[in-house]
């Protein structure tokens, strides 16, 4: 943080103000880069607001994954507390996340439709970044990487991604390693494939919740369902969001649009989690 003389000048020493280039803060944080990303192909101001929001979600989206990845190599080496400590942080990073919907969340069909052209055939699922976290939960899809093969290096990072464990993967894992009734198939699956629920793997949770509440791995528990409900809010605002703007209409993209956005929310991440709940 900065230092400033108060109104008396006394206090906090004056902060060096001349520099030999520029500033050791814009050294650090790349702000100049970072404010000049902004390209609107319109002349409508209302997709500056569209452009900087959707570039937010972006660097929201790094986060998360860097976090998961974090809580994932830790449960590998059964480390709970490096773990634990990732995935609360992710918690509060997934409501900032949420929280860029607003700026988004009331537009009109005719505001939206104002420089919606600009997007061409853009659209959101095309992130590699968001693809990225739905692989960390889970949700695989070689199909997915097709839309990178132009960016080799996006396009070897996701590749990457779809064969390695995801998070819940370790998690399961380590439920494994610690004696829970998760079986071989589950263990041991081909991991380049969504995630299917588990009759077997929701009886380890329900063994687990019906216990002692202070154990570890409830608490896992409860900080991976904390992250599955930011995940779900998270796929209904941009469902809420979508409907208020478009309708029913194609999606940017040749997306299906709300349709598409209905299924995803009807689904929940971490799926044993949820349905234990109702054996305990």
């Amino acid at each position: 943080m900065s230092q400033h003389p108060d109104a008396s000048g006394a206090g906090s020493e004056t902060p060096n103000l001349d520099f030999a280039g520029t500033t050791p803060y814009e050294d650090y944080v790349q702000a100049d880069v970072l404010t000049h990303l902004q390209h609107p192909l319109s002349d409508d101001p209302g997709e500056m607001v569209f452009l900087v929001t959707t570039q937010v979600m972006e660097l929201w989206f790094t986060v998360i994954v860097h976090e998961w990845e974090t809580a994932a190599n830790a449960l590998r080496e059964d480390d709970l507390p490096v773990a634990m400590a990732a995935l609360k942080r992710s918690t509060r990073e997934l409501e900032a996340l949420n929280a860029s919907w607003k700026p988004l969340a009331h537009l009109t069909p005719a505001q939206f439709n104002s420089y919606r052209s600009a997007l061409g055939e853009g659209s959101g699922f095309q992130s590699a970044m968001y693809r990225r976290m739905e692989f960390l939960l889970g949700e695989k899809s070689a199909s997915m990487l097709v839309p990178h093969r132009g960016a080799p290096r996006v396009y070897a990072e996701l590749e990457k991604a779809l064969h390695e464990p995801s998070l819940y993967d370790e998690v399961l894992r380590l439920l494994a390693r610690r004696g829970l009734p998760v079986p071989a198939s589950v263990v041991d699956r081909d991991l380049s494939q969504k995630y299917d629920p588990s009759d077997e793997v929701e009886a380890a949770w329900a063994q687990l919740y019906a216990g002692d509440q202070d154990t570890d791995l409830v608490r896992l528990g409860e900080a991976l369902t904390d992250v599955g409900e930011l995940v779900w809010r998270w796929r209904n605002d941009h469902l809420v969001a979508t409907r208020r703007a478009m309708g029913s209409k194609v999606g940017t993209g040749g997306s299906a649009g709300v349709s598409w956005l209905e299924k995803r929310a009807r689904k929940n991440v971490f799926p044993e989690l949820w349905t234990a709940r109702s054996h305990v």
